[in-house]
């Protein structure tokens, strides 16, 4: 999707009316915060945020209600965060602990945004309908080696393929399990069908990613069975109603692990990235990075490229390196 072109005369209008929330919002904080004792401060964890509120998980797992102090940054879930109580079930957000991982993405002034925190795995869902696209999974790829987290790849719907269909799709993926990405097949059709992901979801902190269409809410509904009883328990603690059910939140799973839900992380790629970056988002191109006769190599033409070179022994994909050309020539433009 295009991003959308603001005028000056907006971007000045949106960033007016959010510094008069943000003013508006420290006044509460303030006046929250003087009737409390300075001396109770806790660790908590950001389950959910809707505008300026919080539910946070005390050391107990009970939720708390929250502001948040605006000096300290933009408060995400899956932030560990130092709170303050104030009243019962009531309280103050006034440090966000160091953060492992974040995804970002541009707001509509092109200043990038952190939509969740402390990821530790994207899961990328694909699935035989919609066709799945290498390109797409690469993107994905990308934006995980950048951010310093695990991936899985889960062909969902396993049962629409046939042996024949089924063989040329793991021929073609073949690759990926040669650098280290493994794919799994995954059915909710079967019992015990999504057991795979249950197995790679457990010691997680995990995020569903993937096109439109290859079931990832599904999944999420499947591996969530308690999901409406758990927003009922969020809407409750927050006061904020149906809104908890489109924001960013996160959950424990029944099995083990964590899982993170958010409509705008679902369709989530890579935001500005430089070259050096992008090549360091193929991680089998790293051995072979400087390798290459000019040291501003844009391996395509040049002699004595050593990505093609590693293309030619075996060693890299040829599509992998296809599509990095592509990203390539499109940094930081809309995909």
């Amino acid at each position: 999707m295009a991003k959308r072109k603001l005028s000056k005369r907006q971007k000045e209008r949106i960033q007016t009316i959010q510094e008069r929330r943000r003013q508006k919002m420290e006044l509460r904080a303030e006046a929250a915060l003087q009737d409390s004792d300075d001396e109770q401060l806790f660790e908590g964890l950001v389950i959910t945020r809707h505008g300026q509120n919080l539910v946070v998980a005390d050391q107990q797992a009970n939720y708390v209600h929250c502001l948040f102090r605006q000096n300290i940054g933009h408060v995400v879930c899956g932030d560990r965060v130092v709170w303050q109580p104030t009243t019962e079930g009531q309280g103050v957000v006034t440090a966000i602990l160091e953060r492992s991982s974040a995804l970002v993405r541009p707001n509509f002034s092109g200043e990038e945004k952190p939509l969740a925190a402390n990821i530790t795995q994207l899961v990328i869902v694909i699935a035989p309908e919609p066709p799945p696209s290498q390109y797409l999974v690469d993107q994905y790829l990308v934006a995980a080696e950048n951010i310093g987290v695990k991936t899985v790849i889960a062909l969902n719907k396993s049962d629409l393929f046939n042996s024949e269909s089924l063989q040329d799709f793991e021929q073609e993926y073949a690759h990926y399990q040669a650098t280290g990405y493994p794919i799994i097949q995954i059915s909710a059709k079967y019992e015990h069908g999504l057991d795979p992901l249950v197995e790679h979801l457990k010691g997680e902190t995990n995020i569903l990613v993937g096109q439109s269409g290859v079931g990832k809410s599904s999944l999420i509904n499947a591996l969530l069975p308690d999901l409406d009883l758990l927003t009922g328990k969020l809407s409750e603690a927050s006061g904020l109603g149906c809104h908890t059910t489109s924001a960013t939140t996160l959950y424990d799973l029944p099995h083990g692990g964590q899982l993170i839900d958010s409509p705008g992380v679902r369709s989530f790629r890579f935001g500005n990235l430089t070259r050096q970056e992008l090549e360091q988002g193929f991680k089998e191109f790293l051995p072979f990075l400087g390798q290459c006769k000019f040291s501003n190599c844009s391996h395509q033409q040049e002699p004595d490229c050593a990505l093609r070179q590693a293309v030619k022994d075996g060693k890299i994909d040829p599509q992998r390196l296809k599509n990095f050309l592509h990203m390539a020539a499109n940094l930081n433009k809309e995909y």
